[in-house]
């Protein structure tokens, strides 16, 4: 059974996160500071130091929160799409990111944006991420096996790309898809979580980067 102490310093960890948030929203990324936190909630910085590490600990506290927050808006309207309905599944996933993003820009310019200083390390940010990402890697391996699709073989792939393609299927997937699927996988996936496309129904032929900081 959780002791009191425990769940007091679970409670003052979930204020810590909401009052970063409010900070973010209100302010942006930059004046996120364990300072700044410490004089909302009446404490001392020094005092925070209990609860995390460094800013950049906390910062990353905050990423991760953000990434399951949004993974659970998109689960939770795929869970009404008929398991057959594909077309369905991915207009309900895009459509669930955009009203998640557009409802909260200073959350998704934290998450999508430039990074922030001190949220680059691998941990509880970066797994939560991952989930984020699979939740749409789900739906293209669902497609891919119920409409199998073309995709460009390993060696028509350019080297250096070939050689991040499959680092990232070794990283982060752990699978033993194509090269060709994942770069696709991956092209859709920066089209989709950039602002642009919201506005827009151009295509973009510019290569695509592996994203080094969500992993996704």
């Amino acid at each position: 059974m959780e002791s009191r102490r425990d769940r007091l310093r679970a409670a003052t960890v979930r204020e810590i996160g909401q009052t970063a948030r409010r900070i973010l929203v209100e302010q942006g990324a930059d004046a996120v500071t364990l300072r700044a936190i410490a004089r909302e909630m009446g404490m001392t910085a020094p005092a925070l130091y209990r609860y995390f590490g460094s800013h950049g600990e906390l910062l990353r506290h905050l990423v991760g929160e953000l990434f399951t927050e949004l993974t659970a808006a998109l689960r939770a309207g795929l869970a009404d799409v008929p398991p057959g309905d594909m077309s369905g599944k991915f207009l309900t996933a895009a459509r669930e990111f955009r009203g998640w993003s557009l409802a909260h820009p200073g959350e998704y310019t934290l998450l999508f944006g430039v990074p922030v200083r001190g949220a680059e390390e691998v941990d509880f940010a970066e797994e939560c991420a991952r989930e984020f990402a699979g939740t749409f890697m789900a739906l293209f391996l669902d497609l891919w096996h119920k409409h199998p699709f073309p995709v460009p073989p390993d060696e028509e792939i350019d080297p250096a790309l070939r050689e991040q393609l499959r680092d990232y299927r070794e990283r982060a997937l752990g699978t033993c898809l194509p090269l060709g699927m994942i770069q696709l996988f991956l092209q859709c996936w920066v089209r989709l979580r950039a602002p642009s496309a919201w506005r827009s129904s151009g295509t973009s032929t510019s290569p695509c980067p592996i994203p080094s900081r969500c992993s996704s």
